[in-house]
């Protein structure tokens, strides 16, 4: 059984509800969540048994936080036996909020039989917590099942504070923790918030020590959290397997993992963050936008959330909408190497590139130490667009030195030494390395062949670049190396062919280039 199921494009019901249908799709295809949600609201009124009016209304719902119109559409999808699997979490996370435990136990029933039934044991675990139970016999009994025990695994310590046994938490997360261990901030922070709310800050502050501005903000508030309980364990696990699904970009349903939680505790801040990111991925910039701007100036992720912001605007093509935002956190007084390297990162979407070399710059001075391969990369291939070839050559030579098996710094520098007939034997051997690294990367393949080609070897460089243009029809550069290629060798008319090809997807300058060789060859 599906974990989703997508709606079908129109719905069939009464006049009045395709009327408010119609409505609710031109609102959504304009980006209108509110006036959207209305329609799918007023369209399910007029015709309450429409499965597909329903599904889209319970999707829809859920982006914009609307949970009255998400549960009556879900209900509807329930009845008919049509209801994706997730809408049983949403039904636990209503009735828990509302107290209703016949209605937290049968939507655990319903979870523990579908495909989510790896969240059931820890969710079980947390109701007992709230029953005065022991939790732990419902954790046993996910041994066999290799996806609930990650979420076990997490919250076994929690659950231990919870149920007042926080000298088996603390051996718990001494090895969760420990140094080599698979560093887990959200694990810190909320043990520490169930170790301050059970009034034992001795034992919340040590996780939390480190010498961060987050942790600090955290220091301040501990105790102003969640009680230990269901709604608490509920509401991290949700917003946890959130996080993994991410990962998947699949985000209608890290849409509802989220919402749940913010249903549960709204003051999770890391969840509205995740709700963020899932609705960017799903189109949904202002929506994104909207809920970044809740989280206050005093929570310890509000320049995450600031960060956050700018991530979506990019990923929306709305770079220059992001520059005043990523300026503004690099020049904070409490600004980081990161916020530095956003606002790089930004300056070279807006094609500001002598600009973003130095914001890459100042990153490198705030990381301290050497900053890592990355950070030299950005910042000599900045300069390198600049035009400043002199300032790029060292960057990018740094960036190899520290990431000698990174193959885009190995292309990048061997590249753009041949294009400028520097260094060639180098810069061969750089190509060569970058190739071993990714064999069957288009891009590579074809920086490789032309340095080839550049040092006379036009029968190596052939099939490197056929290879390259098979794995990239669409590459303009690389298709017209081809076309240069074929030339050499007299295969004129398959020269032209490449070249027609390079001019249909090459820019301005590049164009007229081509269509130079097309017309008197080379």
């Amino acid at each position: 059984m599906p974990l989703l199921i997508a709606a079908p494009a129109f719905a069939q019901g009464s006049t009045a509800a395709n009327a408010e249908y119609v409505r609710a799709r031109i609102a959504d295809a304009a980006g209108l969540s509110g006036p959207a949600v209305a329609a799918y609201s007023a369209a399910l009124a007029a015709d309450p048994d429409d499965e597909i009016l329903a599904m889209r209304a319970y999707r829809r719902a859920l982006s914009a936080g609307d949970y009255t119109l998400a549960s009556r559409a879900a209900a509807v999808l329930v009845r008919a036996g049509s209801a994706p699997p997730d809408t049983a979490l949403l039904a636990f996370g209503m009735a828990l909020k509302s107290g209703d435990r016949a209605g937290t136990d049968a939507a655990v029933a319903r979870i523990a039989t579908g495909p989510l039934n790896f969240l059931a044991p820890v969710l079980q675990a947390w109701l007992a917590v709230d029953r005065h139970e022991d939790p732990m016999p419902f954790l046993d009994k996910a041994r066999d099942n290799p996806f609930a025990m990650r979420y076990v695994a997490y919250h076994r310590p929690l659950l231990m504070i919870a149920s007042g046994r926080s000298s088996d938490a603390v051996v718990s997360l001494s090895a969760l923790l420990a140094p080599g261990a698979d560093e887990n901030d959200d694990l810190r922070v909320d043990a520490a918030a169930l170790f301050a709310a059970s009034g034992q800050r001795r034992l919340a502050a040590p996780l939390i020590a480190a010498d961060r501005a987050d942790y600090a903000l955290l220091r301040k508030q501990l105790g102003k959290g969640p009680k230990p309980g269901a709604v608490f364990g509920a509401s991290r696990l949700f917003r946890g397997m959130a996080r993994d699904v991410a990962a998947q970009e699949i985000p209608v349903l890290s849409i509802l993992l989220t919402r749940t939680a913010l249903l549960l505790d709204p003051d999770d801040d890391r969840a509205r963050l995740c709700l963020a990111e899932a609705l960017s991925q799903d189109g949904a910039d202002a929506l994104a936008l909207a809920e970044l701007a809740k989280v206050p100036a005093d929570s310890p992720w509000y320049r995450t959330a600031r960060a956050g912001s700018i991530t979506v605007l990019q990923a929306a093509g709305r770079s220059a909408e992001a520059l005043p935002l990523a300026r503004a956190l690099a020049e904070d007084r409490d600004a980081t190497a990161a916020d530095s390297r956003t606002y790089g990162d930004v300056l070279a979407a807006n094609a500001q590139y002598a600009a973003a070399a130095d914001a890459y710059g100042v990153a490198l001075a705030r990381a301290g130490g050497d900053g890592g391969w990355e950070l030299h990369f950005l910042q000599g291939s900045a300069f390198d667009r600049a035009g400043q070839w002199a300032r790029a050559l060292p960057a990018l030579k740094r960036a190899v030195e520290l990431g000698p098996d990174q193959a885009s710094a190995l292309e990048y520098l061997g590249y753009a030494q041949v294009t400028r007939g520097e260094n060639l034997a180098e810069a061969q051997d750089l190509l060569e390395r970058a190739s071993k690294i990714e064999p069957d990367d288009p891009g590579i393949s074809a920086s490789l062949a032309w340095a080839y080609y550049v040092r006379g070897d036009v029968a190596r460089a052939l099939p490197l670049l056929e290879k390259a243009v098979v794995g990239d029809p669409g590459g303009a550069l690389s298709n017209e190396h081809l076309g240069d290629a074929y030339w050499r060798v007299g295969r004129k008319y398959e020269a032209r062919y490449a070249w027609n090809a390079a001019a249909i997807y090459a820019d301005a300058d590049a164009a007229k280039r081509i269509e130079g060789k097309i017309a008197a060859g080379l």
